[in-house]
């Protein structure tokens, strides 16, 4: 059994390593379903991590996890359970799975942005019957293989049967149409899939089909079935704006995300601690003393708790240092517009001409 000390796999170090590759074997449970038959390539070295796409390495770089985040995605990954992230705008719901896979070297990450018309099978597979249909060339048959006219969606792609789990995230899931998180139970249970155009190939038939992984761009596929060896590490995020069935969130564990503010609707004292921990991963210490006096009036709307974005600080501290605005009324105007309050057209915010 591990070590007691060294039970975290993910680390929130910001520094690549094969932890992953200890993960200890899943819940009996949730067992592996099917064998390994080709491995997709990940960043091996320093050099290897370079390939990564630059926004997954920038954010992997400068991500500041909480014990409480990093304690939870271990859970997940030890558990093969989707992570349910809730939490404020701008609190880094979209940017943890970055983090993880630039860490964990678990290669980019892949995304389903859901919306009120995602369905399961987009996000599984999509079969372009239409395009098959039609003539492939001069003395061309006008049938091609069927594998070469199916894509498989970031969740078909991240259930490929692989020895190191995928990374995905499943961005603003309470955006879907009130059935997907049922229609996802199945999936998210035992982690594998059917694709009816495939099984009616035979329960032998191999087929080549296109993936969503640039790093993997082709996978084979037997009889039909995707029957995944390791579970993926999924990350759902959700802003709130809708409660989730029971029997979707017994299958999630859950992480609301800490404000990066550091305070919590319950405290009564500002603690600054993760805001600054954040501004450090970004900024140089000369850079923010010369953004000083925007970071305060930053931290005053906070105080009084208006919903602000750490992002738009950021924004606004980039802003400064690029623009070299002396403080004053232009400088003023624009870094005020940068961090205004996030509310709803007609909820009383009203834009002033300059």
């Amino acid at each position: 059994m591990t070590a007691a000390l060294d039970w975290r796999i993910f680390r929130g170090s910001r520094r690549p390593h094969d932890g992953i590759a200890r993960l200890p074997a899943p819940p009996p449970w949730r067992p592996r379903r099917g064998a390994v038959t080709q491995e997709r390539s990940w960043p091996s070295s320093r050099k290897g991590d370079l390939a990564l796409p630059p926004a997954t390495i920038r954010r992997g770089q400068v991500y500041h996890a909480t014990d409480r985040i990093i304690d939870m995605v271990n859970a997940a990954l030890y558990l093969r359970r989707p992570l349910l992230v809730t939490g404020a705008p701008g609190s880094g719901k979209s940017t943890l799975v970055d983090a993880v896979a630039y860490e964990l070297r678990m290669g980019a990450p892949l995304r389903w942005s859901v919306t009120s018309r995602s369905t399961l099978k987009e996000a599984l597979y999509q079969y372009d019957a239409i395009g098959r249909l039609q003539p492939q060339g001069k003395g061309a048959p006008t049938h091609g293989p069927i594998g070469e006219f199916i894509t498989l969606g970031a969740l078909g792609t991240a259930l490929l049967p692989t020895a190191r789990p995928q990374a995905l995230l499943i961005d603003e899931i309470d955006k879907s149409d009130i059935d997907l998180p049922n229609d996802l139970l199945n999936v998210f249970e035992n982690g594998e899939f059917e694709i009816p155009e495939l099984m009616r190939e035979g329960p032998k038939s191999n087929e080549t089909v296109f993936t969503s992984d640039p790093s993997r761009p082709k996978a084979e596929i037997t009889g039909g079935r995707v029957l995944g060896h390791e579970f993926p590490l999924m990350i759902l995020t959700s802003n709130g704006e809708r409660e989730f069935p029971a029997p979707f969130l017994r299958r999630c564990l859950r992480l609301h995300m800490p404000n990066p503010t550091g305070m919590l609707p319950e405290d009564d004292n500002q603690d600054w601690w993760r805001l600054d921990a954040i501004l450090n991963l970004h900024f140089s210490k000369r850079e923010r003393a010369d953004a000083q006096s925007v970071i305060d009036e930053f931290k005053a709307l906070a105080g009084q708790r208006k919903e602000v974005a750490t992002d738009q600080l950021l924004n606004a501290i980039f802003f400064v240092m690029s623009s070299q605005l002396a403080p004053g009324t232009h400088r003023d105007w624009v870094t005020a517009e940068l961090m205004r309050e996030l509310v709803s057209p007609g909820s009383g915010d009203r834009l002033e001409h300059w």
